[in-house]
């Protein structure tokens, strides 16, 4: 396991004073960026091999999202690698232990210039050294989006909608359909599929979807094909 402790911040809160769902999708992704900068097999490394992790899943269930000041311990296991494919947990526990919230994700190694899947190699599996995956309902990658939704205002990607890599960041596409929630959403579970990756320029078309508890955010080329499907369980 690979942690650091960390104190809510003002900036990372809410109108009521609570760590909000994107600053909590951000401790998760920075947990996994430190893990892979202090083994040696960060950015500068896979960069320097045309490598990159691409998201392909994410499942946050957020427990007790923490209040303005409190100490936190956010954690992450790496449990599995498949090919191509890296599979990881993250937590974010109080100054107890107690679970705040719990996360699965799936990371696919690509080689940007050739554009195909590569396997990690012997430095990138020393890094991250495989343990047992946490205990929780682990939910399928493949999001159903309901029919009979409705189509909102286009979006075209800005720069402040990138990351490194120079497409839109898994946590933007989150942070899009987020808008979508009514307000005072209570969110018991997130999940997110991303299918291909969006640039400067690009528009981006929200339909959005309701099903029971569910609402369902297809963020869609102009052609209707997803880039990602953000679902939220209330």
């Amino acid at each position: 396991m690979y942690e650091f402790d960390g104190r809510i911040r003002y900036s990372e809160t809410d109108s009521e004073g609570r760590l909000t769902l994107m600053a909590l999708l951000n401790y998760f992704q920075d947990c996994s960026t430190f893990q892979s900068e202090d083994a040696g097999v960060g950015v500068r490394y896979c960069l320097g091999r045309d490598l990159v992790w691409v998201l392909n899943a994410w499942q946050i269930v957020p427990i007790r999202l923490p209040k303005l000041g409190e100490k936190v311990r956010i954690a992450t296991i790496p449990y599995d690698f498949q090919k191509f494919l890296g599979f990881r947990n993250f937590m974010m526990l109080d100054e107890s232990g107690n679970y705040l919230a719990k996360a699965n994700s799936v990371w696919s190694l690509i080689n940007v210039k050739t554009g195909h899947f590569e396997t990690p190699d012997e430095a990138m599996r020393k890094g991250y050294p495989i343990e047992e995956r946490i205990p929780m309902d682990y939910a399928g990658r493949k999001i159903s989006v309901p029919t009979g939704g409705v189509a909102k205002d286009a979006i075209t990607v800005a720069l402040h909608h990138l990351d490194a890599n120079h497409h839109v960041n898994n946590g933007q596409y989150v942070a899009m359909a987020l808008e979508f929630l009514p307000d005072g959403a209570e969110i018991k579970q997130l999940r997110a599929e991303y299918r291909k990756q969006a640039f400067l320029g690009n528009v981006i078309v929200p339909y959005v979807a309701k099903e029971d508890s569910r609402v369902v955010v297809a963020l869609q080329d102009s052609d209707g094909k997803p880039f990602a499907i953000v679902e939220f369980e209330l």
